[in-house]
């Protein structure tokens, strides 16, 4: 090698150093300051993934994908859950192996190098926060729908609304991530705890529904099932993939799990199973009792209510449903601003972001100034952005960071065959590699505005990477200084 080429050849070493597996997995719960506290149980684990999956789809975005499918919306969620499936596999190997809290990011660190793990990272901020704004403003659309159904008013739309959106900014969005962000300061046994109980009452609100709804089914609504044939399918699987966004969730709780490398695989593919059962009822009922043309003017992110109104011609049914979307909701912010925290948490540790994020307060054993700060970001990109752009850029990120999760579980198995896994993915390589051509497949079928919007994300992560994440990575080889050069 010539002395040209020796600084280049270090430079891309750099970019693909790993971190080795055993050292993430004796650092974690560790943080400056303090530690995290294991105590958190397979329920509460897999309740914490589907708080953070169910409800961002069928609550907000089933408006939206219905009149891109017309009733085959019902096949576009099984679309979206089978692309799913095969990522959440590969997540459960991964999170069985290495069950700490920073999800992908940390298993492409394990496996693809440092480079590849940040722009993982980098995307996870755009799936975790994105995400949890983008449900933030549906949660406001719901509560406006209960107020009208219970008390007769709405709260007015400059300040109900972000701008582009008919308002000017989103106050009942910063409202529900400033009562999130309180209840995850108090503790994480205090957070899961408050979860459990929103799920469970988010199903029951999703199970009303359909019960309701199914007593006006319609079969003339079902005769033209497929009106924009695949194509159209096609299109809104990849609109309502963001649904399925947050059942890795689970993952990014293995420094605080009881027992991580049982419960981590089982909560991943439960909660999984979970939704998918929920949404593909909740989208029959829906399309069978409403025609689906009507959903493109009905209002996308309360839909589910226009639904029952249009089924019982009574108001008391969507109030119902409104004020359980309300609380159920809530939980999507909860736990998705959870998980951010925590990948952040895992950054900090490796030096890829500043040490605040890792912080740990002694006497909460939480990451006080991370989730500070994570939700006035959150707060405001909710505040001010409207939904429709956030739910395809979200989207975009997740389908790349779970192709990247499927492409670690291959080379993990190459490199480290020894390493004790709690689960391994059925049908190894082909399901990994399935998994890798759906979420391309998903990807293709976005617009692309959304690709822009995307690439632009990715370079401002890169920059932000080769101007602080390289220069401050814990794994940076730093030559010991020279006695002899001291005080040069």
């Amino acid at each position: 090698m010539t002395a040209g080429t020796a600084p280049a050849a270090s430079f891309v070493r750099s970019l693909l150093r790993t971190k080795p597996v055993d050292r993430i997995v004796a650092e974690g719960g560790q943080g400056e300051g303090g530690e995290l506290k294991r105590t958190m149980s397979l329920l509460q684990l897999t309740f914490f993934s589907v708080g953070a999956t169910l409800g961002t789809g069928i609550f907000v975005v089933l408006g939206e994908a219905v009149p891109l499918a017309g009733p085959a919306v019902v096949l576009s969620f099984v679309l979206a859950a089978v692309t799913a499936l095969f990522s959440a596999l590969s997540y459960a190997e991964l999170a069985g192996t290495i069950p700490v809290s920073g999800s992908s990011y940390s298993y492409a660190y394990a496996t693809l190098g440092e480079l590849v793990a940040w722009v993982c990272g980098w995307c996870l901020l755009l799936e975790y926060a994105v995400s949890v704004s983008a449900v933030a403003v549906g949660w406001g659309s719901y509560l406006n729908a209960f107020f009208d159904a219970a008390f007769g008013f709405t709260i007015p739309a400059e300040i109900s609304n972000p701008p582009g959106d008919g308002g000017l900014v989103n106050i009942p969005a910063v409202v529900v991530v400033l009562l999130a962000t309180l209840l995850l300061l108090r503790g994480t046994s205090e957070s899961a705890t408050a979860n459990t109980v929103m799920v469970f009452l988010k199903i029951a609100v999703l199970l009303f529904f359909c019960a309701v709804a199914f007593t006006a089914f319609k079969a003339g609504n079902l005769s033209a099932f497929a009106p924009m044939g695949w194509a159209g399918i096609s299109a809104a699987g990849g609109k309502v993939f963001f649904s399925y966004i947050g059942f890795d969730a689970a993952s990014t709780a293995g420094e605080e799990a009881k027992n991580p490398r049982r419960d981590l695989p089982l909560a991943i593919i439960l909660s999984l199973v979970i939704v998918t059962v929920l949404y593909v009822l909740v989208g029959l009922a829906a399309v069978a009792a409403m025609h689906w043309d009507r959903f493109a003017i009905s209002g996308a992110e309360a839909s589910l209510a226009e639904v029952l109104d249009v089924a019982t011609g009574q108001s008391w049914p969507s109030m119902i449903l409104a004020l359980g979307a309300v609380i159920a909701i809530a939980s999507v912010v909860l736990t998705v601003m959870y998980g951010q925290t925590r990948i952040l948490f895992a950054m900090s540790r490796d030096g890829l972001v500043p040490d605040v994020f890792q912080k740990v307060s002694p006497g909460r054993r939480v990451p006080v100034a991370n989730t500070v700060i994570v939700a006035l970001f959150i707060g405001i990109l909710a505040a001010a952005v409207p939904l429709g752009r956030l739910v395809d850029a979200t989207s975009i990120g997740t389908l790349f960071a779970f192709a990247l999760v499927s492409v670690g579980v291959i080379v993990l198995r190459r490199t480290r065959p020894d390493l004790p896994r709690s689960f391994r993915t059925p049908l190894f390589p082909v399901t990994p590699l399935l998994g890798v051509g759906f979420c391309v497949y998903l990807m293709v079928g976005l617009g692309g505005v959304t690709w822009t919007v995307f690439a632009l994300w990715c370079a401002v992560g890169l920059a932000a990477y080769f101007l602080y994440g390289r220069r401050h990575s814990r794994l940076a080889a730093r030559p010991p200084r020279d006695p002899a050069r001291k005080g040069l």
